[in-house]
């Protein structure tokens, strides 16, 4: 049976009453006499009990209430909508259980945080984001939260922080091991990865009805770049790019931040090789690698200081959840 919270009204003082199970417990002053008309209202439910402490229903949805707003603004169907509900309730509400039991831990160890700490800590913020006290106050404002709100924030962030200094932090080794095996594991990470000078060729298809003679077109331009007319020269007569008076020179752009289709394209070729004609949303285009930069890697020992940092972010989270 889930807890209720009820609320008798009646011309009498309102009585708030805890109902668990088939027992009623009073827990505002009141009086109900025999006689007087009662009517009962259920105005909240407790969703969790976290050992002397409770969660309850209107505290969650309070908190779920932007989430659900996002959630119905993104044009999600019905069924994907409700689904996207169910797991936002179960995971804040599962955060809200750790929260709850993360406060009562600082509680019994006795943890604070003074005012001085957070002032610290606002400061820093100002700092690393080039803030004036207005412009921060500005930023808060728009996140529709005050300075006070954020300063409460702050002082629980710290509370948490400590408590996790003490209870997991203290406790957590990184070894030399551990950072050499993550090293081979993301050997291609630390490797580095080659950057591709291009230049490209583009051709506007305005209709579907003119994609033949585009096409055309461009087979035209690619038999006279294979007679030797230089790229640059090409892209300058030819394309239809605003890069088109560079030569269609696109700079110096590493392998990864292109799409899998250009990546495709590019692949096992060398400098001063272009790719096959590409459709894309733009229309036609050419690729052609200008030259080939090997972009420098770091050794295990460069690489040591961020990867220790890395691997004690998740052991913290891992022994963190695990304690918790």
């Amino acid at each position: 049976m889930q807890p209720l919270i009820v609320t008798f009204s009646s011309r009498l003082p309102r009585v708030t009453l805890f109902c668990l199970g088939g027992l009623v417990f009073c827990l505002l002053a009141g009086a109900i006499h025999e006689g007087h008309e009662v009517r009962a209202e259920v105005v909240d439910r407790v969703v969790a009990v976290v050992n002397d402490d409770i969660i309850l229903l209107s505290e969650l949805n309070k908190s779920l209430a932007p989430f659900y707003q996002k959630i119905a603004a993104a044009g999600y169907s019905e069924e994907q909508a409700r689904r996207m509900r169910f797991k936002a309730r179960e995971d804040l509400l599962a955060q809200m259980v750790d929260e709850a039991l993360t406060a009562q831990e600082i509680k019994r160890l006795g943890l604070t945080v003074g005012s001085a700490e957070i002032d610290n800590m606002i400061e820093r913020i100002k700092e690393v984001n080039y803030l004036t006290d207005e412009a921060l106050r500005d930023a808060l404002q728009r996140e529709g939260t005050t300075l006070p709100a954020y300063r409460e924030e702050l002082k629980e962030q710290l509370l948490r922080t400590k408590l996790v200094n003490i209870e997991v932090k203290s406790k957590i080794v990184v070894t030399e091991a551990d950072i050499k095996d993550y090293y081979d594991a993301h050997a291609e990470r630390f490797a580095g990865e080659k950057e591709y000078h291009l230049r490209n060729l583009m051709l506007v298809i305005p209709d579907e009805d003119s994609a033949p003679v585009v096409r055309q077109r461009m087979e035209a331009i690619v038999a006279e770049l294979k007679g030797g007319l230089a790229f640059a020269d090409a892209a300058r007569k030819y394309s239809e790019s605003v890069l088109a008076q560079d030569g269609g020179d696109l700079g110096k752009i590493g392998l990864s931040t292109f799409s899998d289709e250009i990546r495709t394209a590019l692949e096992g070729r060398e400098a001063g090789e272009f790719t096959d004609i590409m459709v894309t949303d733009q229309g036609l285009q050419l690729f052609y690698i200008e030259s080939l930069v090997p972009a420098g890697g770091r050794t295990l020992a460069e690489a040591s200081a961020e990867i220790e940092d890395t691997l004690f972010k998740q052991i913290v989270d891992e022994k963190f959840n695990t304690w918790l």
